[in-house]
């Protein structure tokens, strides 16, 4: 692996919980930043989260703590006391970018707003990550990604079919949505902050994000059309070739076809309906629709995939060149010959002897080469070793632990 590491020498102070923000700190940590973890006693909640993924609760094995903490260091401070915001405030001094996910009015109040904090950091990148955007009547709102991006961005009407429930969506999704376009934005504003010694404020947000992610739908729902009646039913889309096929085994395939006339006659001869390929009624796309059959070539196809197992239509659509997928379980992605191909994954060993599969960051850089992948910090693990590069002498470093100020993790394993 290269030493040439694009943010080395550059310091990123994180005061952020969950994930969103988080991600864009880890993305900054596996560029050689030095990334700085601010949390409280107790820590981020984050944490905690292991029950609710059906994995136990161990903070020496948290795989979801690595995900978004990785290579980070991390300091506990009490930021209610005068010397546990003065210490915050000599990590600005010397930090390059603050990366927070604190609602706006507790910023302010807290004084760590930009405008505040840009008359004594000029050139600092003040980098926000909100839940629904820093403005307007629901902006202290508290936000995730399950109501901010999927609900109100739009995502759960499209995740269903009418009449049904909303599909269950996962955790962290549009968070590391949102979390890489804070990252961009912040590399953006640091560029600029280098060449011209001039701070910017980068913000993004869940809503925002997701808003910009369902804009090809949004726009079109100016238009008296398709989608204006989301959620639909599957069978009655716009274009029946981008849908999941149920095969002979109860798998799913998905096939994804943008421009239906171009795919149309090679995609009918390989499901075997060459009988089709000159059906005038069905294509072009524009004879289908005008003849509203478009649920009667969408039963056809189904039909069709129902007389083969996934294996066999694997091989079918690979030589006929159509853009599909199978739906994979995550074991199987665990297990995805591509997937490792590609370094997606790492193989961490932690101290109780278990190895487990560990994701990399998606975006990779051939002459850097693969970061180490260093576990995310205990709750304070770095604390004294910061203070200490600051300037605090062991003796005030002693008084902030015994005030409380400062905690420091104890190994009692």
């Amino acid at each position: 692996m290269s030493n040439r590491k694009p943010l080395k020498g550059v310091k990123v102070v994180e005061l952020a919980t969950f994930i969103a923000a988080a991600s864009a700190g880890r993305f900054m940590a596996d560029l050689g930043a030095d990334v700085i973890k601010i949390e409280t006693a107790k820590g981020d909640p984050l944490r905690y989260t292991a029950p609710s993924e059906g994995r136990p609760l161990d903070m020496y094995e948290n795989t979801t703590w690595e995900l978004e903490n990785a290579n980070k260091r991390c300091i506990s401070l009490n930021m209610k006391d005068p010397a546990g915001k003065e210490a915050f405030f000599k990590l600005l001094d010397t930090a390059d970018v603050l990366i927070t996910n604190w609602r706006v009015q507790a910023l302010e109040r807290a004084g760590l707003d930009y405008e505040t904090l840009k008359v004594k950091y000029p050139k600092l990148v003040y980098a926000i990550c909100t839940g629904y955007g820093e403005y307007g009547p629901d902006k202290d709102l508290p936000g995730f990604d399950f109501t901010a991006y999927f609900a109100r961005g739009g995502y759960l009407e499209s995740l269903r079919q009418k009449g049904t429930v909303p599909m269950n969506v996962v955790p962290g999704l549009g968070d590391h949505n949102v979390g890489m376009n804070l990252a961009a934005g912040i590399l953006a504003a640091l560029y600029q902050a280098k060449v011209t010694g001039q701070g910017e404020k980068v913000e993004t947000s869940l809503f925002e994000s997701a808003i910009y992610n369902m804009g090809m739908m949004v726009q079109a729902a100016n238009y008296d059309g398709i989608a204006k009646e989301y959620p639909i039913n599957i069978r009655e889309g716009a274009n029946p070739f981008n849908s999941a096929w149920r095969t002979s085994d109860e798998r799913f395939i998905q096939t994804c076809m943008p421009d239906f006339n171009t795919y149309y006659k090679k995609f009918i001869t390989a499901i075997g309906r060459e009988d089709l390929v000159d059906n005038e009624s069905y294509f072009p796309i524009q004879h289908l629709q005008a003849n509203k059959l478009g649920t009667e070539l969408y039963d056809i196809v189904m039909d069709a995939f129902g007389k083969k197992n996934v294996s066999e239509w694997k091989e079918i659509l690979t030589k006929a060149d159509i853009p599909f997928s199978v739906a994979q379980s995550w074991t199987e992605i665990l297990e995805d010959e591509q997937a490792w191909a590609n370094n997606c994954f790492y193989k961490m060993k932690y101290d109780n002897g278990n190895e487990r599969t560990l994701v990399h960051l998606p975006v990779k850089f051939k002459e850097m080469g693969t970061p180490e992948y260093n576990k995310g910090p205990l709750i304070g693990e770095h604390g004294v070793e910061i203070l200490e590069e600051l300037g605090y002498s062991e003796e005030e470093v002693k008084e902030l632990i015994n005030n409380k100020t400062l905690f420091v993790w104890e190994d009692n394993k």
